[in-house]
């Protein structure tokens, strides 16, 4: 785990935060902003799909066939596995309409989406855009290399099929610094804008990501899975953190403690790491940080 100050230089850190890792799905609004200082031209919720592991409501399926259709694609063109969404109460009414696993509720749809919208924008081909040879893949590498302040040194494949480059928690924590205090206007702050103008967008209406960017206007945050999360604040600190065993349920509580150290211990910050523990359907304990 790692804290930035606003400045940019580490005020604290618990573990080895320069030691790589794959982030995740915290690299996905690096990775957006690679996409549009490519050309991807897309504003606002498909901005926002574009850099969310999405749940799958209707609203986000909705955003990745509309960037699709902006670039004369369709879902046959997507790449990500066909997969159910994430969200249960979006899964159960997927499942009672009678639809089958697609490619387009998988959760990383908007990226892929976005990935071959940009092709289309540079008239790259389409066929082969996870390929990590492939110009729109070494394009992004480039931008994430920049962005995080550090070499790639490890290039792995991730759950969706795309190339997934790695970072450390410092790395990770600057370039989500590195869109909060962009100017106006620039690649940097389109993206950022969207993750705060959006935040269902970029997880979902239900989703504990949504609930921390409503407790915090005007920051932006993205969790990964093995249980990675970044957020940046308005006043351009940042925090980068990654539970060892990977298991989700501690994130929320560690990022909701590492905030409160930081000052922003409100009520709606403290609700985001609520974790109730259940033996049967009694509540009979909660998950607490140590910090």
């Amino acid at each position: 785990m790692v804290v930035l100050d606003s400045d940019g230089s580490v005020e604290w850190a618990i573990g080895d935060s320069d030691l790589p890792i794959f982030p995740r799905s915290c690299n996905k609004p690096i990775q957006g902003l690679g996409m549009v200082r490519l050309g991807l031209r897309i504003e606002g919720p498909q901005l926002a799909v574009a850099v969310a592991s999405h749940s799958g409501e209707p609203f986000h399926l909705e955003a990745v066939r509309a960037i699709l259709a902006g670039s004369g694609l369709g879902e046959s063109d997507l790449q990500t596995p066909p997969d159910f969404p994430l969200d249960e109460t979006a899964r159960v009414e997927y499942l009672r309409a009678g639809l089958n696993k697609s490619p387009v509720a998988m959760n990383c749809s908007g990226k892929h989406a976005a990935m071959l919208a940009t092709c289309v924008v540079n008239g790259w081909p389409t066929a082969s855009y996870r390929d990590p040879d492939h110009p729109l893949q070494r394009a992004l590498a480039s931008t994430f290399s920049k962005a995080v302040g550090e070499p790639i040194v490890a290039t792995g494949v991730d759950g969706c099929g795309a190339p997934l480059f790695s970072a450390s928690l410092c790395g990770l924590a600057r370039a989500f610094r590195t869109l909060i205090v962009a100017r106006p206007g620039s690649p940097e702050r389109r993206v950022a804008d969207a993750i705060i103008a959006f935040p269902e967008y970029v997880s979902g209406s239900r989703r504990d990501e949504a609930a921390l960017l409503r407790a915090l206007p005007g920051a932006i945050a993205k969790a990964g899975a093995e249980a990675c999360y970044a957020v940046a604040l308005p006043d351009g600190r940042a925090v980068a953190l990654k539970v060892d065993d990977g298991h989700p349920r501690a994130r929320p509580v560690v990022m909701a403690a590492v905030l409160a150290r930081m000052g922003l211990d409100s009520e709606a910050v403290r609700a985001t790491g609520d974790a109730p523990l259940l033996g049967g359907t009694a509540e009979v304990g909660r998950l607490r940080s140590a910090l």
